[in-house]
């Protein structure tokens, strides 16, 4: 059966597929586009719009052999890309066909699934240039990009859309009753090839391509669907009369994912970055950089000559620019744009980038993605990877360092998106050198639980939304009191027992992320539900050599929690793979931590910084704090209240007393093995969770720093 077949059989008896979330971007190409591209039809839905004009008659046959008119006909929220006849005329010429009836079954399958996106309705002024977090459903990612237009309307600026940089929107916006239908003027390309195909195929990165060739790297980037995993008898849906997951005082409708995919990232420094910034045209000057690179970090393997051997500097060079995850350009980030109603809202963004942290395909390493803002410098405005300091500034113990700034999708002049991942320009290249170890990450980490799988990223559960409607830039919530799944829309994607990388638990542990919500008290707006007699363990982002101290962001007070214990350790001896929590030597880390009590913030002396009074008592109180075990939240971010408004003009989650960080313990890091943690519930009850919402992993250098103690923030 081939792929295209299970999407379709999985649509006939689904009518949906899981969704993910929305990020917002508001470039120059956010301009109005002009009255004459937009139309408005409040009434009809999308199936209507095929069905009532001959405009779209070639299109509408050919969805309907692949079944979706219900889809399309049934209330919900979908972006439709809609070929006129013209278009789909276009596209048969370009196969040597004639008509729709010379497709099979298979070919429509494909273009149908490639002209939908289920569960989310994108806007033009939602999101103008990068690639939509949600996929299509083909489980493909698409890219928007936009463009000037000054020629067609002589002394007029008109803005045209782009789909995978070449099939124009020629009417924008069409709202309609179950989303938003877009006029294409050519078919959209259906990319199905893997990754390192992908960028074989852009001439401007074809050293890095020959580099990814010769070590043998590009074929770990050719997997794309987990054969092995399968939901059995489990359910995979939302539109049955299960119950729901009951959090706290809401209740989630949790589904697994029917197909776990491989997905990857790939870093690119052009040609022209290597030849103008390092002197390199060639693979054997690109060798010489990676030796002079890695060489001096690691001196006991400077004679490795093997391109292949992972202990290679230049396979270390190339793996370090690769993740094992689906990254796109708002995804790397909770950023979701300048847009005042979103995510942005939840930072105070001149005390702190907002940044997440990633292992790479180079062995114990990790790389930092931040996306600062500044009023006084737009080119500082962007994604970097490995840069350091607070907006265009130097950061508390004034060090600045640029990083690598990475390509929106409109300065790339070719689709970035492959089958089972994507791949983005940089302006200088990545090193996993000393001054990235001990510069650069010589920082507090403040990791996002949903970034610390792949799974988690490349199925789209981070970042998912469940909102009716975006159009207002804002994370409403649904109903999340309905206690049966159907009609429940807060919808949660759920990970069977050993579908989530880097974590090790059984089928007695429920886990499942919830979906981005302003008004959530949650980092980042979403979270990890870990739910029943739940004994969880998990793989810690690798970190430079060094003792580090690790911290989990909980919110307590809610009598669903549970009494959990945590453990660090290591790989037992002889164990060369680490399949279950049974194969690491476990340390328990002080006494279990009863999340449930109301007031559990006052049962273990937490007081407000109004109740301390001055500064030096606030800083003596936090001290005192941190040697029993306990932080309160930090103050460069918080969340939204239900009237929209943020909590930012105070010191966010710092104020909120149910928001605190539990000291777990510290580790002394080699650079080059791995650290493990656990929680396990000391309760039999199976009704009782914990929220799971972020790690933090601070340097000696900062938590016990005696000339510049940690911040508040």
């Amino acid at each position: 059966m081939t792929m295209k077949s299970i999407f379709r059989i999985q649509y006939m008896m689904l009518a949906a597929l899981l969704a993910v979330g929305i990020q917002f971007s508001f470039v120059s190409c956010s301009d109005d586009p002009g009255a004459e591209n937009y139309y408005t039809s409040t009434k009809e839905y999308a199936a209507d719009v095929l069905r009532n004009n001959e405009r779209f008659s070639e299109f509408r046959k050919i969805v309907e052999r692949s079944h979706m008119m219900e889809l399309l006909g049934t209330y919900g929220n979908l972006t439709l890309f809609a070929p006129t006849n013209e278009a789909v005329q276009e596209y048969l010429a370009g196969r040597g066909m004639t008509s729709v009836d010379e497709l099979t079954l298979d070919d429509c399958d494909t273009i149908t699934y490639t002209h939908i996106i289920d569960k989310m309705a994108y806007y033009t002024t939602d999101f103008n240039d990068g690639t939509y977090q949600t996929a299509n459903l083909l489980d493909r990612h698409l890219t928007i990009t936009c463009d000037s237009d000054t020629v067609s309307v002589p002394g007029e600026v008109n803005i045209k859309f782009f789909i995978e940089k070449t099939a124009e929107m020629i009417v924008v916006d069409d709202s309609v009753a179950n989303g938003v239908v877009h006029v294409m003027n050519k078919v959209i390309g259906t990319n199905s090839s893997m990754l390192p195909d992908v960028i074989a195929m852009d001439e401007n990165v074809s050293l890095f391509y020959q580099a990814l060739v010769d070590t043998h790297m590009a074929d770990s980037l050719y997997k794309f669907i987990d054969e092995n995993y399968s939901v059995g008898t489990d359910s995979v849906g939302w539109d049955s009369d299960r119950e729901c997951v009951h959090t706290a005082v809401e209740y989630d409708a949790a589904a697994y994912m029917e197909h776990r995919y491989y997905k990857f990232t790939a870093f690119c420094p052009t040609n022209k970055v290597f030849e103008e910034k390092y002197g390199v045209t060639d693979i054997e000057g690109l060798k010489t950089l990676a030796a002079s690179i890695y060489d001096p970090v690691y001196p006991e393997d400077a004679d490795v000559a093997d391109l292949t051997s992972r202990r290679n500097s230049l396979n270390r060079f190339v793996s370090y620019h690769l993740l094992d995850r689906m990254g796109t350009y708002y995804g790397l980030t909770c950023v979701d744009g300048p847009d005042p109603d979103g995510l942005v809202r939840m930072f105070n963004r001149r005390k702190m980038d907002i940044s997440d942290w990633y292992e790479t395909m180079l062995p114990h390493s990790i790389l930092k993605c931040s996306y600062p803002t500044s009023v006084t410098d737009l080119d500082a405005v962007g994604l970097y990877i490995n840069r350091r300091g607070i907006m265009s500034n130097p950061d508390r113990r004034g060090v600045k360092i640029r990083g690598a700034k990475v390509a929106k999708a409109s300065e790339m002049p070719y689709a970035q998106e492959a089958a089972n991942g994507i791949y983005h320009y940089i302006d200088d290249i990545l090193k996993y050198d000393n001054e990235t170890q001990f510069t650069v990450l010589d920082e507090r980490m403040r990791i996002d639980a949903t970034t610390l799988s792949p799974d988690f990223m490349t199925s789209g559960a981070r970042g998912h939304v469940t909102a009716t409607s975006i159009k207002n830039g804002k994370y409403g919530k649904q109903d999340m009191n309905n206690r049966i799944v159907r009609n429940n829309k807060n919808h949660c994607l759920a990970f069977k027992a050993g579908s989530a990388k880097n974590f090790y638990y059984t089928d007695a542990t429920h886990v499942h992320v919830r979906p981005r919500y302003l008004s959530f008290w949650s980092y980042e707006g979403d979270e990890i539900i870990v739910k029943g007699v739940f004994d969880l363990a998990m793989k810690l982002p690798p970190v430079p050599s060094g003792e580090w101290e690790v911290r989990m962001f909980t919110c307590v007070g809610f009598p669903s929690r549970g009494i959990v214990q945590y453990y660090l350790g290591q790989k037992k001896p002889g164990v060369t793979e680490v399949k279950s929590a049974s194969d690491i030597a476990w340390v328990p880390q002080g006494i279990p931590f009863d999340m449930r009590p109301e007031g559990t913030s006052n049962k273990i002396g937490w007081k407000s910084d109004s109740q301390l009074g001055d500064a030096e008592q606030i800083q003596a109180f936090d001290k005192q704090f941190h040697n029993r075990g306990w932080m309160k939240g930090w103050a460069s971010s918080g969340n939204i209240d239900e009237n929209g408004v943020n909590n930012m003009s105070g010191d966010g989650f710092r104020d909120n007393q149910r928001n605190l960080r539990r000291v777990i313990g510290t580790f002394q890091s080699d650079g080059k093995t791995d650290w493990y943690l656990r929680f396990q519930q000391k309760m039999e009850s199976a009704n009782n969770e914990l929220n799971f919402d972020a790690l933090e992993i601070c340097p000696r250098s900062v938590y016990a720093n005696p000339d510049i103690p940690e911040d508040k923030y």
